[in-house]
């Protein structure tokens, strides 16, 4: 299964209040744009800049506590900054606990497994460098 992330997932942008800041983006937790992922249970995405679905862009992505993902791969290239709980990731037969403010990075493809530990969610912050899309292991990437 291909998925690739929705065009309307922008949150609302909250209007600046003084002067000279202009070109800011403020948004309290409480006021992000959560939206479910399609084919995707127990994972939210909100955008913070961009498009995820036709370029590169940052995003918030959030796993249910308990969540995991099989074997799959990322067409984009991506760096990401772990927000909070603990994410598990497994590379190459080997598996790392990440826990809030830790960061990984993918590129070429790389093959992975992630979860997300029990009891709390795990939200990611995501800087992806092209279309964001998940590719489970034995599927081709959606063409361009």
């Amino acid at each position: 299964m291909v998925v690739v992330a929705g065009s309307s997932w922008a949150p609302s942008r909250v209007q600046a209040l003084e002067k000279g800041s202009k070109g800011a983006l403020l948004v309290p937790a409480s006021e992000v744009k959560w939206n479910d992922v399609p084919n995707m249970t127990g994972v939210q995405l909100a955008a913070v800049d961009g498009d995820p679905a036709k370029g590169p862009s940052h995003f918030l992505l959030k796993f249910v506590g308990g969540f995991a993902a099989p074997l799959h791969h990322h067409s984009a290239n991506h760096v990401v900054t772990v927000v909070s709980g603990t994410v598990t990731l497994g590379v190459g037969g080997n598996e790392q606990k990440l826990p809030a403010g830790s960061v990984f990075s993918f590129s070429d493809k790389a093959k992975h497994t992630t979860s997300c530990a029990a009891g709390a969610d795990c939200v990611l912050s995501v800087d992806s460098r092209g279309k964001w899309d998940v590719v489970m292991d034995g599927e081709k990437t959606a063409k361009k």
